[in-house]
């Protein structure tokens, strides 16, 4: 069953501040996250009065401490590292897509992966996933780019399958996909 787009219509401060709040009750969500919402919903967002209503409540919201985009990073950051056993690259990248400014992500992500070994995080990823040492160079190219993917660095990759005695010519072959 496909969603239909909310309806477009004028709202008032009060009107689109509600709608806001009822928005992050159901879960926490960026200042870029919100503006989309809003320019969605509000009937005359692209007008210079709708873009300054957006203003208004999304500096209430913050003003009330509900709307804070280093509290989300951070909160963002280590539930990704610690339930989905994500790479420091893969959360910078999500948080990107979400709209969070870039000294935010730096500050919230450094945080987050302080004192975490990135060759163990892989592993547990690995064991997560329930990825088991390949058996073929097919297997070994598939969780290479698996890892890639959740974000983990090369050299990291590299001393996991090395450590799994992958040929020497399963890992040239990789390293020649990178470049």
């Amino acid at each position: 069953m496909a969603f239909s787009r909310p309806k477009k219509r004028s709202y008032s401060e009060d009107e689109l501040y509600e709608y806001a709040v009822g928005a992050l009750a159901r879960r926490m969500r960026t200042v870029a996250e919100l503006k989309r919402l809003f320019r969605a919903r509000v009937e005359d967002a692209e007008s210079e009065y709708g873009q300054t209503l957006i203003e208004l409540v999304i500096r209430r919201l913050k003003d009330r401490g509900y709307l804070n985009d280093s509290q989300y990073a951070a909160y963002f950051s280590s539930l990704r590292r610690d339930n989905q056993k994500f790479g420091r690259r893969r959360v910078v990248t999500d948080l990107k897509i979400k709209g969070v400014h870039g000294d935010v992500i730096e500050k919230a992500v450094d945080a987050a992966f302080e004192g975490v070994s990135e060759e163990q995080q892989a592993r547990e990823y690995l064991r997560r996933k329930r990825m088991v040492k390949p058996k073929d160079q097919k297997a070994t190219a598939r969780i290479f780019r698996r890892l890639a993917r959740a974000g983990f660095g090369t050299k990291t990759i590299f001393t996991i399958l090395k450590s799994w005695d992958v040929d020497e010519d399963t890992l040239n072959s990789l390293e020649s996909e990178i470049a």
